[in-house]
């Protein structure tokens, strides 16, 4: 059988009569838009992030967006961030009506290069917005520094670091607001779509709570124009519960990326790279290689399927040409984009299945592998 760079059926048999539980507490309920569950998730949620608020949405795609909403970042503003990131990330910007700007990454981590980001500030820079990639904090007290010399917010794209910490404060901790996806793949997911912002700013929370429900406090009157962005019941009941085995999936995620550093540490790949003060949770384990193509083209022969983020840096995709960038401007994105691939990695793989991804990349790369 095939091994996937994901998957979650072991996992779903494991704890399948705990979901559906779950879900016969909700249908049963008898309020399925915004009830209990959704509450409930959003305040345990919040508790173990370490903040006061917790405000649920669909997806994390618009909790970036209504984010920057809530901070007054619009139309003729910029906010700065990373190419080597998922679309959503700029998309939710370029949806608030302001303009992407980029600064590089740093080679070892492919994290944003905090060393770039004074530079980059400009008269219409409002908001900068690091982005917690692979499972590990950008330099946050680098970030935060400037951000209070010049005025700025600060929101965090969190969604692959649900647990992370640096410092012992975590992801999303950090500044004005953190958002998390929970896209099923994710360190927390659900089984489907869903997301969640952080803050511990009263009247952030309470901005919040009105734009992602049309800009209402009571049924059928807004205060403003506002949106439709709910986090489903279902799905909040589901986190709820799985939020309660966050930390052993974390603990299996990184006991995972141990056995990966021990087996892989001899070879010619370019291993996972934790900065200093880091929790990383591993969300990805992403190697470096210059042959990355023929080694993922071999693994694909072995029927051992990884991943690559991201192949394009959003700096040179057409659907962004606007933001005037060109291929050359940020080589650092370029390089790891390609180089760079992510081995099979989820709670569940096994110790026999993980050992068989190290052979066969030995075998690969003509070079000895530690099991």
């Amino acid at each position: 059988m095939s091994i996937k760079v994901w998957d979650y059926m072991r996992e779903f048999e494991q704890e399948r009569a705990d979901i559906f539980e779950g879900l016969e507490k909700v249908f049963r309920s008898g309020r399925l838009i915004l009830g209990e569950s959704v509450k409930n998730f959003e305040h345990d949620f919040a508790a173990y992030c370490g903040v006061k608020y917790g405000i649920g949405v669909d997806n994390a795609t618009n909790g970036l967006f209504l984010a920057l909403k809530a901070l007054g970042i619009g139309a003729g503003d910029e906010v700065i961030t990373v190419a080597n990131t998922a679309v959503p990330t700029v998309a939710a910007i370029t949806a608030a009506g302001a303009t992407a700007r980029f600064v590089d990454i740093l080679p070892g981590t492919c994290l944003m290069n905090t060393g770039q980001l004074a530079a980059a500030i400009t008269p219409r820079t409002r908001c900068l917005m690091p982005v917690h990639l692979y499972g590990q904090c950008v330099d946050m007290e680098a970030v935060r520094a400037i951000a209070q010399s010049r005025g700025l917010k600060i929101v965090e794209d969190a969604s692959q670091s649900h647990g992370a910490r640096q410092h012992g404060k975590r992801a999303g901790s950090l500044s004005d607001c953190g958002v998390f996806s929970f896209y099923p793949t994710k360190p927390l997911g659900a089984y489907g779509d869903g997301g969640i912002v952080i803050t511990d700013s009263e009247a952030i929370d309470h901005q919040l709570r009105r734009l992602r429900f049309y800009g209402m406090e009571n049924v059928y009157y807004a205060e403003e124009s506002g949106y439709n962005s709910r986090l489903d019941e279902i799905q909040a009941e589901i986190l709820l519960r799985k939020l309660k085995r966050l930390e052993g999936y974390l603990l299996r995620r990184r006991e995972i990326a141990r056995r990966y550093d021990a087996a892989l540490s001899g070879t010619s790949l370019a291993l996972p790279q934790v900065a200093p003060g880091n929790e990383h949770v591993y969300y990805l384990y992403v190697v470096r290689h210059p042959e990355r193509d023929r080694i993922i083209a071999e693994l694909a022969k072995r029927e051992i399927l990884v991943n690559i983020c991201y192949p394009w840096p959003i700096h040179t995709m057409r659907g962004y040409a606007s933001l005037g960038y060109r291929e050359g401007d940020l080589p650092e994105t370029e390089a790891a984009a390609r180089q760079v691939f992510s081995l099979p990695l989820y709670p569940t793989l096994t110790d026999a299945q993980q050992d068989t991804v190290c052979r066969a990349l030995g075998e690969i790369l003509g070079e000895p592998v530690r099991l």
